[in-house]
């Protein structure tokens, strides 16, 4: 696992606490791997989920900081979404 992974499960699990997505997504770091959210929280995998979001690690590290907003990087193109778009604006809330 990348140091990228680690430190953002590490992150967000801290910052999630005990908050968990009703589904499951799947946030795919461009050359980095893949971190799922679910009922367990957050861990590195690449399993299927309900939805599936893919940005470049530079997008990802802003959404998790809270220099972008998930909403505003998937309108300007700089997020992806394929599937359940409930799941994935229910997971822009709590990374908010």
């Amino acid at each position: 696992m990348s140091d990228i992974l680690s430190a953002a499960v590490s992150a967000l699990n801290t910052k999630l606490g005990a908050a968990r997505l009703d589904g499951s997504a799947k946030f795919i770091i461009t050359d980095e791997g893949a971190l799922v959210f679910d009922g367990n929280g957050v861990h590195a995998g690449d399993i299927d989920t309900d939805v599936t979001l893919t940005a470049d690690a530079e997008t990802f590290q802003d959404i998790l900081n809270g220099d972008l907003d998930a909403t505003s990087a998937f309108m300007s193109g700089r997020l992806s979404v394929d599937g359940d778009m409930g799941t994935a604006m229910q997971l822009a809330g709590l990374l908010g």
